[in-house]
């Protein structure tokens, strides 16, 4: 069996977490990949099942001992990244490996791994409903959405680098989409 990735990227709050629950509801042969953190838990989070939460000082000491794929310090001292020890937990068990990131941590495994890689960008419907859903969460404070509204920005005009782009404007239509593109990928 090839060791395959499939990539989910999008702007916070574009549906691709819940997309990707629904993926591995329904694609038996893909596993989580659970990527490292440096922030704090939130309260709904679990370590190793969420992320691995290392701590800033955790996750530099990760970098500087080569144990990641792929990382990068998304806002200061917010770093994530995949830990190699992830891929081969995943590949061990005779399963693909599913990803949910954001667009550059998407974009770097695309270009590490070539065609090893589906990489698949969720897009939201509109600016406006992105902001409406980051709002909805109650989870951010308004500087934090506005962060995180100022990098959609960037995010949105990097679809074009991935490999298919699904609008998420109705949910159970982008799952079914999203079904059926990864069992093809993974077919091949």
């Amino acid at each position: 069996m090839a060791n395959k990735l499939v990539i989910l990227s999008a702007p916070s709050g574009a549906g691709k977490t819940t997309i990707v629950k629904e993926l591995l509801k329904q694609v038996p042969e893909l596993e989580f990949s659970i990527s490292a953190a440096s922030r704090d838990q939130r309260p709904n989070e679990e370590h190793g099942k969420d992320y691995h939460f290392l701590g800033v000082e955790g996750f530099k000491e990760a970098i500087d001992n080569g144990e990641f794929v792929e990382w990068e310090e998304v806002y200061p001292d917010q770093f994530y990244g995949t830990l190699k020890s992830e891929l081969d937990r995943i590949w061990n068990n005779n399963k693909h490996v599913v990803f949910d990131m954001d667009v550059v941590g998407g974009m770097n495994l695309k270009n590490q791994f070539g065609n090893q890689a589906l990489a698949v960008f969720i897009q939201p419907p509109s600016e406006e409903e992105l902001e409406r859903r980051l709002r909805s969460r109650q989870t951010e404070s308004d500087e934090k959405i506005a962060m995180r509204l100022g990098k959609a920005k960037q995010e949105l005009s990097r679809s074009g680098e991935f490999d298919v782009v699904i609008v998420n404007d109705d949910l159970s239509e982008a799952v079914e989409k999203a079904v059926q593109l990864v069992q093809d990928f993974l077919k091949d």
